[in-house]
């Protein structure tokens, strides 16, 4: 008997459907989640993404079951609604209706880890650097993002493992690839290998405008002049405000800004001369105050959170650039707050020493090897200025039978002489009380006379909006540790991390609530108020809509999607997201 073939009509009915089916006699009920797809896919048409990619990515054999495009969009997804790790992405799509993913039932199917990861590759093959200035081109545009004042920095995405086929740079399709190795590591962990992560914001939202990977032995300080050439092609002009960290202010890379037409903002390091000069006539009572600016809190009535104050003696750096020192209460009490939590921790490990340095059974014979433990744990604690030790030594004596048996009136005893090591220490209040004299200082430098005092300090404190999108990378979206092997595909998912951001960015309700004069919304549990809304929160407050549809025997099917709350739409309205994306 001969084997009936399957038919194309078989395979289509034996192919696995999404979502959950649930089965009451003749009727069945199949479930897709929904979420917040509906605005992640209404923005990721604004911003065009599906289209920059086909434009950009290699040609692609008419074989593959999920274009790259598509599936690097579903893994965008992915990151922003579920971060899920790159082996479970299939199961997590196989939840949603196709469509929400923009494939079909066919490509869903075919949709796995394996076909994600080439188009990682695909992705790294391609002129990333030219993709990325395309996207924020238009971004720029579409979404009026204003590029007069940039924000740059950078962090570590850490690795664990040992990742030795990437040890050192080298080439594969043409392209470099990156050296994960050790470096100077911000998460503090030296023990693990890394690679840096270079990013660019705009003062406008904090949106991502700029992003670089370098490898994980790269200094900062060798960044800036390629970053600011690259942003210089990006705005279309030179005269924007850059603003970056302490390791932009080397003498070549200011040099190299300012002789260009550029203009900066930075952090004077510790390690300059014109900082300790400053910090003497500070402990001698020599510089004066006069206060700026005042921060206060949204409560009623306002409260006074911080105070700046800027010293009146005009300063210039060693280059010449302006010098201005300014003064945080709020800063000044975390100094003092992290000097004794410095002290603290040191003289609590220094205690733990004293015990095991006079226990009777203790390895520290050696005065060198005692003073090494001291300064090991000052440093450690970064508490040496303020912290003094004494080692102190004794001899022992003790004696003992020259030979093994019981002793007679003939035995002969043995002195043996042994040094012993104490340690004390104690606090150096007097430095201390100095020292509190500079706490809440920091000093700017920038090359640009216009701009006020006030003006300054307020363009610098807009940096740490740049920290929260890195603390995003780490926690919201778990990029370290990354769950690749190939260096190839892990650059590529960095910058599927830049889009990430992007569209994080983008959705944020603060600059709508502002807008519309909206204080806070009631997106805590017990309908609480919330004042700055992430896109997190927002993304976790759509979660639960889904998509039901209702297969009566022999009856068309009938569609319900999950009712939305008055919150949701309002929302909605904020996004400028009508609320007919959720009607099925």
């Amino acid at each position: 008997m001969r084997k009936r073939k399957h038919s194309s009509h078989d395979r289509r009915r034996k192919r696995a459907l999404p979502g959950k089916l649930a089965r009451a006699g003749r009727r069945s009920l199949r479930s897709v989640k929904v979420g917040a797809l509906p605005i992640i896919n209404r923005l990721l048409q604004r911003l065009r993404l599906e289209e920059f990619l086909q434009e950009h990515l290699p040609p692609e054999d008419k074989r593959v079951k999920v274009p790259a495009a598509k599936a690097l969009l579903v893994l965008l997804r992915n990151l922003l609604v579920s971060r899920e790790p790159l082996y479970g992405i299939g199961q997590w799509a196989a939840g949603y209706a196709p469509d929400l993913l923009g494939l079909t039932p066919e490509q869903l199917e075919g949709l796995n880890d394996d076909g994600v990861g080439r188009a990682l590759n695909w992705l790294f093959r391609s002129e990333q650097a030219g993709f990325v200035l395309t996207v924020v081109r238009h971004t720029v545009r579409e979404f009026t993002v204003t590029l007069q004042q940039l924000h740059n920095d950078s962090t570590t995405i850490t690795f664990h493992g040992n990742y030795a086929e990437a040890a050192e740079e080298g080439t594969r399709s043409g392209q470099t690839t990156l050296a994960i190795t050790w470096g100077h590591n911000k998460d503090h962990r030296p023990d693990l290998k890394q690679l840096l992560y270079i990013l660019t914001l705009s003062d406008d939202g904090g949106v991502p405008i700029h992003f670089r990977a370098e490898s994980g032995n790269t200094v900062d300080d060798q960044t800036h002049q390629e970053t600011w050439e690259l942003l210089c092609e990006l705005a279309g002009r030179r005269d924007f405000l850059y603003v970056a960290d302490c390791k932009l202010a080397t003498a070549e890379n200011m040099a190299y800004l300012h002789q260009r037409g550029g203009r900066f903002i930075t952090v004077l390091p510790k390690t300059r001369g014109e900082d300790n000069t400053f910090r003497q006539r500070l402990r001698q009572g020599q510089v004066s105050w006069r206060t700026i600016h005042e921060k206060t809190d949204q409560h009623d009535p306002p409260k006074v959170v911080d105070c700046f104050s800027v010293a009146q003696a005009p300063a210039v750096s060693a280059e010449g650039y302006r010098l201005l020192w300014y003064h945080s209460t709020r800063k000044a009490e975390l100094d003092a707050a992290a000097r004794a939590g410095r002290i603290q921790r040191a003289t609590r490990q220094l205690d733990e020493l004293r015990q095991r340095i006079t226990s009777p059974r203790t390895r520290y014979r050696q005065r060198a090897k005692v003073a090494q433990a001291v300064e090991d744990i000052l440093r450690s604690c970064e508490a040496d200025d303020w912290v003094r030790i004494q080692i102190e030594e004794r001899v022992e004596e003790h004696y003992r039978q020259e030979r093994k048996g019981r002793p007679g009136k003939d035995t002969r005893y043995v002195k043996d002489v042994t040094t012993r090591f104490d340690l004390s220490y104690q606090v150096d209040h007097a430095r201390i009380a100095a020292d509190q004299r500079c706490d809440g200082i920091f000093p700017l430098v920038t090359n640009v006379l216009e701009l006020s005092e006030l003006e300054v300090l307020l363009a610098y404190k807009r940096q740490p909006v740049i920290e929260k999108r890195f603390s995003q990378l780490k926690t919201d979206f778990r990029v370290a540790p990354v769950y690749l092997k190939d260096v190839s595909r892990i650059q590529a998912l960095l910058c599927v991390y830049f889009l990430v951001l992007l569209v994080e960015a983008l959705l944020e309700l603060r600059q709508a609530m502002e807008r519309e004069g909206i204080e806070s919304l009631p997106m805590y549990p017990e309908d609480r108020p919330c004042r700055h809304p992430t896109t997190r929160r927002v993304i976790d407050l759509f979660d639960d809509i889904q998509r039901h549809t209702l297969h009566p025997e022999g009856r068309v099917p009938t569609v319900f999607v999950t009712e939305l709350s008055d919150l949701q739409r309002r929302i909605l309205k904020l996004l400028g997201i009508p609320a007919t994306e959720y009607s099925g």
